[in-house]
């Protein structure tokens, strides 16, 4: 038996070596491999970093892997993100510039790496370093006239900044903006702080363990001034038919000022203008007036106000009966007949137009163009010749016309 065996060893290894290889065969065909690029994101990732250094400049955020792996596989890697990471390494290495591989982690099997872009990343490592700053604040503008600034109040007073050596020792100063140009009251803000260079550049790459700063400004007015308000002072009334329907002033408030600080705080609150005279007005008005102010006091800037009036003709209604109607657009050959002949209408507008309005302003039409011979229900068409009135109401809203072969049309 021993030597039957070992005399037919070959033919049993040949035999088994075919049925393997039918097997791989019948494997492969029921999952083939598929080489593809990975579609999901792969970030690249950082470990080993010494935490006493920072890469600076830029080093790729992702990574872009071509894969090859039978089709189950490929099924189990896109069902979850944290099959494939991509790593780079810098334990171990000091401040410098270094070139190191991008190392795949594939967590399934079996898959070949085909290819990786990047393959390996150049970077430069710096020490780590920190400090603070004081914070100065720039105010940009001035209070308005008659106003005065206050010593500003910050809620921090310096800033700790961080980030590569080279990139710290630029540094020169931390600093915010505020604007107060015009301010009569106290500003408030919390200011974005920058970190700045010697030539006034803002630093980038740099941390702040804060990055606003609370900034309080108190404005207060100086003796002898004052904020009073404009009172328009109207004479008189628009024309007949017409209403006041709005006066506006720009500025609605001034600053007016005196040595004798006695007389502005006197005032009661509000100073005049010079009268306004609306008689007969009969559309909208837009002037400058002046101030009527007691002797020794005197207005701060623009010495006149902007004064708008609007004017509208007060709205009515009129009501018109019997008013003809004619029919146009009438083929040649036919005839017809409206009925009923005449229709009320109601009309809206100004007053003084509706009272100068004459039947020769009005023209109630029915337009037949292209109608044949019937009976028609169609909408009076009305037209005013004064643009500013309308039509409110018709009664009918319809009118019957019937259309017939004319009498006199030739057979």
């Amino acid at each position: 038996m021993l030597k039957w065996i070992i005399r037919n060893l070959g033919t049993f290894m040949l035999a088994f070596l075919l049925a393997l290889t039918v097997w791989i065969l019948a494997v492969i065909a029921a999952d083939p491999d598929e080489t593809r690029i990975y579609p999901r994101n792969i970030t690249l990732e950082v470990t080993g970093q010494d935490p006493r250094l920072i890469i600076t400049g830029t080093i790729p955020r992702q990574v872009s892997l071509t894969l090859r792996a039978p089709q189950s596989v490929w099924a189990q890697a896109l069902a979850s993100e944290d099959q494939v990471r991509a790593v780079i390494d810098l334990a171990g290495l000091a401040a410098g510039e270094h070139t190191v591989t991008v190392k795949p982690q594939i967590n399934l099997s079996p898959i070949k790496i085909v290819s990786i872009s990047p393959e390996t990343v150049t970077l430069t490592l710096e020490p780590l370093a920190s400090r603070s700053l004081p914070i100065e604040v720039l105010v940009k503008g001035q209070p308005a006239i008659g106003y005065l600034a206050g010593t500003m109040e910050l809620n921090y007073q310096e800033v700790n900044i961080s980030g590569s050596e080279s990139l710290v020792a630029q540094a020169v100063k931390a600093q915010a903006e505020v604007k107060i140009d015009g301010a009569r009251a106290a500003v408030g803000v919390d200011a974005p702080i920058h970190v700045l260079d010697k030539d006034g550049n803002i630093l980038s790459g740099i941390a702040l363990n804060i990055e606003k700063v609370n900034v309080q400004i108190p404005i207060t007015q100086q003796g002898g001034y004052r904020d009073i308000a404009v009172k328009v002072v109207v004479r008189g009334q628009p024309d007949s038919g017409y209403r006041l329907t709005n006066i506006s002033v720009n500025p609605p408030a001034i600053t007016v000022f005196s040595g004798d600080s006695a007389l502005v705080n006197g005032l009661p609150g509000f100073v005049e203008t010079e009268p306004l005279n609306l008689n007969g007005t009969s559309q909208d008005i837009e002037l400058r007036l002046g101030l009527s102010l007691p002797a020794g006091i005197s207005v701060v800037g623009e010495q006149t106000v902007l004064v708008e009036v609007g004017i509208d003709a007060i709205e009515g209604s009129l009501s018109l009966n019997n008013m003809p109607v004619t029919v146009i657009g009438l083929a040649p050959g036919l005839s017809a007949q409206a009925a009923p002949e005449t229709v009320d209408i109601i009309l809206t507008g100004p007053l003084p137009l509706l009272e100068k309005l004459t039947a020769n302003d009005i023209r109630i039409t029915l337009d037949v163009t292209d109608l044949a011979v019937g009976n028609y229900q169609l909408a009076p068409l009305i037209e005013i010749l004064i643009t500013e009135v309308e039509v409110q109401s018709v009664f009918p809203g319809t009118v019957e016309v019937v259309i017939t072969i004319s009498e006199t049309a030739t057979p």
